[in-house]
């Protein structure tokens, strides 16, 4: 069973927001709530690098530890999903999160903040109907057999979605391939070995999309 995850490109990312964008139009996500978010460090200086940041629906998610009423669950594929009908608003997960994927609705005391909501990978939640499914949770992307739309339109492939072991090989390919002239971006004068890994990194999410 494939294991979904996130990864970003840092040196890809160019701070377009098209992922951000790209969220809240799958999911229409109540005004305040934004699942997704690019986070910029050394804005204007040499060293500035942007990277898009969400739930990373970890394989032990401190959210699930630290929940009350044990609303959080995992799905087959490694999908950290939550049930917003257990969810009580106290914020433990919001703390716990070193990603702050946790977002409520309110910012007010224990209880009063209103249900949690937080990205899904595009994989919905529970619910009796896929039009009360799509009212708490978003799209459901996923049983459509979809990667979710933040990765599908990030026009420089910096925010990848997939299989975890298919997503790594494809950083590892880049990672190897930015010592070429090119910076790892096309196939221009390569031959042998390195086209073929050229054209594993230029064909990233049909790679995700079979995993």
């Amino acid at each position: 069973m494939a294991q979904m995850k996130f990864m970003c490109d840092a040196e890809r990312c160019i701070e377009c927001n098209g992922c951000v964008t790209a969220c809240k139009n799958a999911n229409d996500v109540e005004w305040g709530i934004q699942r997704r978010r690019v986070v910029t460090l050394n804005d204007g200086e040499p060293t500035e690098v942007s990277i898009s940041v969400a739930c990373m629906h970890c394989d032990d998610a401190p959210c699930m530890a630290v929940c009350p009423t044990d609303c959080f669950y995992k799905t087959d594929d490694g999908i950290v999903l939550h049930d917003k009908d257990l969810c009580i608003g106290c914020g433990y997960c919001l703390y716990a999160c070193p990603f702050g994927a946790p977002q409520f609705p309110k910012q007010n005391a224990f209880g009063e903040r209103g249900k949690m909501d937080k990205c899904t990978f595009c994989a919905g939640g529970p619910a009796d109907s896929k039009e009360e499914e799509y009212e708490k949770y978003g799209a459901n992307r996923i049983a459509e057999g979809k990667l979710p739309l933040c990765a599908e339109m990030c026009s420089t492939k910096a925010l990848l979605a997939g299989d975890a072991q298919t997503v790594a090989d494809i950083f590892r390919q880049r990672v190897v391939q930015r010592g070429h002239e090119d910076g790892a971006w096309s196939e221009v004068n390569r031959q042998g070995p390195d086209t073929a890994a050229a054209r594993m990194d230029n064909l990233a999410y049909d790679a995700t999309r079979q995993g």
